[in-house]
C-alpha cells in the first residue's frame, strides 16, 4: 500500500465535497496505529456527514480499508479510521475547541546517531 496515494485519494473526496482547511500530518512517529492524520473542516453538519461519507465511498471503491466511522449521530465530527490514516471532519467551533494540529503536529525527535555525530563534529571544531 503506497501511503501517498492513499493520502491523496482521501484529500480527493474531500475536495469533491467542497471541505475547507485540509492539513496533512505525519505522526508514525507519535503512534505505532497510524501514520497520517487528515483534518478538514466542514460548514454544517450536514456537510460533515456528506464528507465523511464520500471519503468512506471514495476509498472502499480504490479498495482502501475502511475500518471504522464514527460520530456520525452528532454530525459535528466525523472520524473515518482508514487503517493507516485517521480522516478528522469537523465543524470550525468543535476543531478550535480540540486543536488537533497542535496536539499531533509535533516534531519528529532527532535520531541519536545524528546527535552523536553533531557532538563530534562541534567537538573537532572546537
Amino acid at each position: 500500500m503506497d501511503i501517498r496515494k492513499m493520502e491523496k485519494a482521501a484529500i480527493t473526496a474531500l475536495e469533491d465535497i467542497k471541505a475547507r482547511d485540509i492539513v496533512v500530518l505525519k505522526v508514525a512517529h507519535l503512534s505505532p496505529l497510524f501514520e497520517r492524520i487528515i483534518i478538514a473542516s466542514a460548514d454544517s453538519t450536514r456537510q460533515v456527514k456528506a464528507l465523511a461519507d464520500n471519503v468512506r465511498e471514495k476509498m472502499k471503491e480504490r479498495g482502501y480499508p475502511v475500518l471504522s466511522v464514527e460520530g456520525e449521530d452528532s454530525g459535528e465530527w466525523v472520524l473515518v479510521d482508514l487503517g493507516a490514516i485517521v480522516v478528522h471532519v469537523m465543524q470550525p467551533t468543535i476543531r478550535q475547541y480540540y486543536n488537533l494540529e497542535e496536539l499531533w503536529d509535533q516534531p519528529e525527535p532527532k535520531r541519536p546517531r545524528a546527535r552523536k555525530q553533531a557532538a563530534q563534529t562541534q567537538s573537532a571544531a572546537g
